[in-house]
């Protein structure tokens, strides 16, 4: 078939026609003629503007992106109904802004797109990036740089109505006047104790709840395995590197370390003529020359050098490993104590006199101290190279065999028995590691019994199972778990005389009676709590939320309330009073914070009803279901 088609392809008429769909590509663009091949269904319609079928298909598959998730975990129906009401709600926005005259520039369009970090590698705009990552996205470059416009215009108009928001004085002392509002209050509470203790918990009501409540009782599915672990670090044991050979890699090391030894020098150069450097012996005159500068050197003067660059800082010249000088320099340097003047030395430079004023000689620790690293890192390799091939040899006996005897006994492993663990894991490093527990459940070793892939962990140690037990899930028998039960009851019973304790204290209090008896009684005590804020620290948040919710009292009067804490505790609350706050009660960072979020919630609040008044006032026809659009 293929054959035929190249053949065919060879044809006069394939030609014209491949010409013809080339001469509309340039034309147009591919879009047009991959659009116009596609199916163009419209979805919706909004003021006249048609939703097609590739644009919900492309938005649907953005949506999928930005929650990385797949159709197969999600409603598809809901997610295309999500995806076209944001494309309604987009376009009517994108017909606001048109109608408003409100455009991008390109400038702006190209300074977003170069400044995309999609578009970048090490901080720099890449156009093969950028094309291959559009290209991804389902966008021409044409197309992108229209939807981007279509966004960053929307952007403006929604940020114009955004930007509208402000705060009157009166709405901040408003908002003021609850924000850094204080309480005056005390309450009661009634925690759990043992007014029950003594009573017995009826053998039916045991047996009720069990019945009612079985998967409490439920025990998890459980496996129990064999495994054998290849640790790279077990091998170094087999390992030895023989002592000549720690030997020599120590003197290797130690001679690098010299050698990385600095010495620092100054010096002065005196050119002389050719003849002269060689004329032998030197004449008098110039070592007479010599011992003067030599002296001067001493007292770090260096202007009779004709070395200017040097002669500037004080005839410094640097550092040396011992090969950044000319030899004969480098020579009279191994003579000199730091401070030192050598007599003068000749090269093809002139005549120099040095001074060394630096040394730094690195000392190698003796062989003792670093024989033991050494030989384990001589000993690496080796390991290395055994480790892998025991790895591989470990993936084929787990592949070519049944249990784990074999592979123990070819590599000497041992085997080691688990604990039984449920999906949740074991309790040591292996058991308790995700790819153990997800091989140990998978259908090959759990229900086939074949052993697991080699696993690894790390980079040094790899794993390789064997189900040994399996438990499905179970129901604890009732005499296993009566005692929990009667815990689980007599908790109940607890909150319950907690509770009504509780609500006869209320109750007693809105009849005007006195409880500092029953209070007394029952071991319990008011805890006050004055000019308490909505934000108090060390209170109770339960506490403080209730205290805050109720009504504020009338004038000279109380209020009271009860409720109940999510740890079973009844609480009982007197509002006693509350003062209202002010702007004046606010620093200025709490004031400026405060108007901050009030324009910003208010901006956010103008916006939603913009874009609801739009979205009413258009013309709005789909036809992507029956059902009305979210």
């Amino acid at each position: 078939m293929l054959q035929t088609i190249r053949d065919n392809s060879q044809g006069l008429i394939a030609k014209l026609i491949i010409g013809f769909i080339i001469g509309l590509m340039a034309l147009f663009g591919v879009e047009s003629i991959v659009g116009g091949l596609s199916n163009n269904s419209t979805v919706a319609e909004v003021n006249g503007e048609d939703i097609t079928e590739p644009e919900l298909a492309a938005t649907v598959q953005q949506l999928l992106l930005s929650v990385g998730g797949d159709l197969g975990n999600l409603d598809e129906g809901l997610l295309r109904q999500i995806a076209l009401n944001q494309l309604i709600e987009d376009r009517v926005l994108r017909q606001n802004a048109n109608q408003s005259h409100m455009t991008i520039s390109s400038d702006a369009v190209d300074r977003l797109m170069i400044n995309n970090p999609q578009f970048q590698v090490g901080g720099v705009f890449n156009s093969e990036l950028a094309i291959r990552t559009m290209a991804t996205q389902g966008y021409s470059i044409q197309g992108y740089r229209e939807s981007l416009a279509d966004q960053m215009v929307v952007g403006q108009l929604m940020n114009a109505y955004a930007a509208t928001s402000f705060a009157t004085e009166a709405e901040l002392n408003r908002v003021a006047a609850l924000s850094s509002q204080k309480r005056d209050f005390r309450f009661v509470s009634v925690t759990l104790g043992n007014r029950t203790l003594g009573e017995a918990i009826p053998a039916d009501q045991i047996e009720a709840y069990y019945q009612n409540n079985q998967s409490q009782f439920m025990l998890d599915e459980e496996v129990g395995i064999d495994y054998v672990v290849l640790d790279k670090n077990a091998i170094f044991d087999e390992v030895s590197v023989d002592d000549a050979a720690v030997q020599a890699q120590y003197e290797l090391e130690a001679s690098a370390a010299v050698a990385s030894s600095q010495r620092r020098a100054s010096h002065i150069l005196l050119e002389t003529g050719a003849g002269l450097l060689n004329r032998r012996p030197s004449p008098w005159p110039l070592r007479s020359r010599h011992v003067w500068i030599k002296g001067r050197l001493c007292c770090a003067c260096a202007e009779a050098s004709a070395d200017t660059a040097s002669a500037e800082q004080g005839g410094d010249i640097g550092y040396t490993d011992g090969s950044a000088f000319p030899t004969r320099v480098e020579e009279a340097l191994d003579t000199l104590q730091v401070g030192e003047v050598s007599d003068p030395v000749v090269s093809e430079f002139g005549v120099h006199l040095v001074k060394l004023t630096e040394n730094e000689q690195n000392e190698y620790p003796p062989l003792a101290e670093v024989e033991e690293r050494i030989r384990r890192e001589l000993s690496t390799s080796q390991v290395d190279s055994l480790y892998f091939s025991r790895l591989e040899d470990l993936a084929n006996l787990a592949f070519e065999t049944t249990g784990l005897q074999d592979i123990s006994g070819e590599l000497g492993l041992e085997i080691v028995e688990s604990e039984m663990f449920s999906r949740l894991g074991g309790s040591n490093d292996i058991t308790s590691n995700a790819n153990v527990i997800s091989a140990a459940f998978a259908d090959d070793t759990l229900i086939d019994g074949n052993n697991s892939d080699v696993i690894e962990l790390g980079d040094s140690r790899a794993v390789v199972l064997h189900v040994r037990e399996h438990s499905e899930p179970s129901l604890r028998p009732l005499e296993e778990v009566r005692g929990e039960i009667a815990a689980i009851l007599r908790t109940e019973m607890e909150k319950e005389r907690a509770s009504a304790l509780g609500q006869s204290l209320l109750s007693s209090l809105r009849n005007g009676e006195d409880i500092t008896g029953t209070l007394a009684d029952n071991e319990l005590q008011w805890i006050a709590q004055n000019g308490a804020s909505r934000d108090q620290a060390g209170m109770n948040g339960e506490v403080l939320q209730n205290a805050f919710a109720m009504p504020a009292p009338a004038e000279g009067e109380t209020a009271f309330n009860g409720f109940v804490l999510t740890n079973g505790t009844y609480v009982v609350l007197e509002l006693q009073a509350v003062q209202r706050g002010s702007l004046a009660d606010l620093s200025a960072d709490e004031r400026r914070n405060m108007i901050n979020t009030f324009i910003e919630r208010d901006g956010r609040a103008t916006v939603d009803a913009f874009v609801a008044n739009s979205r009413l006032n258009a013309d709005i026809t789909q036809n992507l279901s029956e059902e009305p659009l979210l």
